[in-house]
Parts: C-alpha cells; sequence; structure tokens
C-alpha cells in the first residue's frame, strides 16, 4: 500500500469519517482555507487510481467512499513508521518519547495497562 500524501490524506480524514459523500461534502468537511473543486476532485481521483477511494453514479455527479479504512492504513503506515525510525522496535518507540517528551511515570503506567490490555485481547480472540 502507498502512503497518503499530506493533501491525499487532507481528503481522506472526512470520507473516513462520513463513510461516503461527493465532492462539495468533502470540501464542507475540510478546514480553512479549503482548496478548490477542481482541486479535490482531482485529489479523489488520484486516491482512487491507488487504490484508497471508489466511487457509485449518482445523477451527473459521484459519491465517493473509502475502500481502506483508517485503522487499516493507520496499522500499515505506523508499522512502517516504527520499521524506519525505531528498527522495527516499539521499545524503541516508547523509549524515545519518554525520553524527548518527558513522559512521567503516571503516563508510562497507564500506557503499559492499555498495550497489556490489548495483547490480552488480542490473545483471547485468537483462542
Amino acid at each position: 500500500m502507498k502512503e497518503l500524501t499530506k493533501a491525499e490524506e487532507q481528503v481522506m480524514h472526512p470520507l473516513w469519517q462520513m463513510g461516503n459523500a461527493t465532492v462539495k461534502q468533502i470540501i464542507d468537511h475540510l478546514p480553512e482555507p479549503t482548496p478548490a473543486y477542481n482541486t479535490v476532485s482531482t485529489l479523489v481521483r488520484i486516491l482512487e487510481k491507488k487504490g484508497f477511494v471508489d466511487h457509485v453514479a449518482e445523477g451527473k455527479g459521484h459519491i465517493y467512499f473509502p475502500i481502506i479504512s483508517k485503522q487499516e492504513y493507520t496499522r500499515k503506515f505506523m508499522k512502517r513508521f516504527i520499521s524506519n525510525y525505531f528498527e522495527d522496535s516499539f521499545k524503541n518507540l516508547v523509549s524515545f518519547f519518554a525520553k524527548n517528551d518527558k513522559m512521567d511515570l503516571k503516563e508510562f503506567d497507564e500506557l503499559m495497562a492499555d498495550v497489556r490490555k490489548e495483547l490480552e485481547n488480542k490473545k483471547s480472540k485468537e483462542k
């Protein structure tokens, strides 16, 4: 899966949130200053070619919808990010933030509890 550009990601967020939308509806959900209609329309067609979005025809227009969920994209993006910057190590990632963002012990304990809970849930689902 290819990585989204910043502009493509900006278009995907409203689609992920709404589930489907016209170009106009996407524009209505973008932050100011909003890009031109033609710009968003071009980005949506690029996203279609990349396999992130598909459409159904409705009247003279199209309704677009995501093919890739936000969760799936985030998982693959983070996996690639951790691999490229933290030697495929969650430990290195957490250590980086603990050292550079002055994570306190309470936050660290909460993070570890959340991770432990997720791993236990994953393990119980596999059984």
